[in-house]
């Protein structure tokens, strides 16, 4: 029989957590596993990072089960030189996303990938300086070689010359041909952009000047104007708006962050831009904001970046919806590397995505 809740000499009343419904946690027993998923369900029911990647497989999940669900998955990072593109090809190929919000050397570095060129391993005899000499440009542990990004720049100015200067560029536009060209040259290989261009995903870059597919654009307008051609013009409100009519047309919508900086915040805003259009009498709307959300990003949240922001505190922003109305989030303070491959491997097993090729 178990003790009565009583008063104790402190004034305390001891309850019984099973009678307060508490969800117990359990032992990691490794000898259980035998699947990405049965790991990470495991973890779940542990600890700190541990359970932290067992809710965010669950809300990924959800999100994926959800139908009337639009996800919008935002990357910054060195994602693709930490080879972790394969995964967002799966993301894409399996339905889980169905927008994407990133940095431009993430698309570029994936852009190497998928033509088949290679990054290396960092050697630390090698100091920084002899790297620039050698043109091997280091990122914290690994190298993409110079000659790895003339090949980007190849592809790009090979686009752009065919590029009808009557045409807006926009980033959406520049990643769809990028696609578009690895889907007709590179058959072989899988790649961000070739996937989200054969499963019609738009793939949106906010600082798109901020990378080296932006650098090869500035550097095609010299080659237009040196050869008296029209130039091309880059409007990047063509993104703004085209993902904020994509938004608009949803019912509900997830957002899985990965890191944060420009391409989150770009994302998140879009509640904001809803309600001014609201606000000042251009549409009438509902409130529009994001329903499930699932962030993997290291920064403390004690820095005030929004990096490092909760989805609590963009709630009174009117960015998400709160918990207690269905909201339903998880963050994941980890290294990328670490929890992605673990929460997206688990969730597509669970829909059984590895069976189906």
């Amino acid at each position: 029989m178990g003790r009565q809740q009583k008063k104790t000499v402190t004034g305390r009343v001891l309850h019984d957590p099973v009678k307060d419904k508490l969800r117990p946690i359990f032992p990691l027993d490794l000898s259980r596993c035998r699947t990405i998923d049965d790991l990470v369900r495991a973890m779940g029911n542990t600890a700190f990072t541990g359970r932290q990647i067992g809710d965010a497989a669950d809300v990924l999940e959800a999100m994926a089960r959800d139908k009337n669900c639009f996800v919008v998955m935002t990357l910054s990072g060195a994602l693709t030189v930490g080879k972790m593109g394969l995964i967002f090809c799966d993301l894409i190929e399996s339905g889980v996303v169905n927008a994407i919000v990133s940095t431009g050397a993430l698309m570029a570095h994936g852009l190497v990938e998928a033509t088949g060129h290679s990054h290396f391993r960092y050697d630390p005899r090698m100091d920084d300086k002899a790297l620039f000499e050698a043109g091997y440009n280091r990122v914290y542990d690994s190298l993409e070689p110079e000659v790895n990004l003339d090949h980007v720049e190849e592809v790009m100015q090979r686009l752009l010359r065919g590029w009808d200067a009557n045409e807006v560029v926009c980033s959406w536009k520049v990643h769809r041909r990028i696609g578009e060209f690895l889907h007709e040259h590179c058959p072989d290989r899988r790649g961000i952009l070739k996937s989200a261009y054969a499963h019609d995903v738009p793939v949106f870059v906010p600082a798109f000047s901020d990378s080296e597919l932006g650098i090869d654009f500035a550097l095609h307008k010299i080659a237009r104007l040196r050869e008296n051609r029209p130039v091309l013009r880059f409007d990047p409100f063509e993104d703004f708006e085209k993902f904020a009519n994509t938004m608009l047309a949803t019912k509900r919508m997830g957002i899985f962050t990965v890191g944060g900086g420009v391409p989150r915040n770009w994302s998140q805003q879009f509640g904001v831009y809803a309600e001014l259009l609201a606000r000042r009498g251009y549409k009438k709307l509902p409130l529009k904001r994001y329903n499930y959300g699932l962030r993997i990003c290291p920064e403390p949240v004690s820095w005030g970046g929004l990096s490092g922001s909760t989805y609590t505190e963009a709630v009174s922003w009117g960015k998400f919806v709160p918990p207690e109305e269905g909201g339903r989030f998880a963050e994941v303070f980890d290294d990328a590397t670490v929890a992605l491959p673990l929460i997206v491997g688990a969730v597509l097993e669970r829909l059984n995505y590895f069976k189906r090729g």
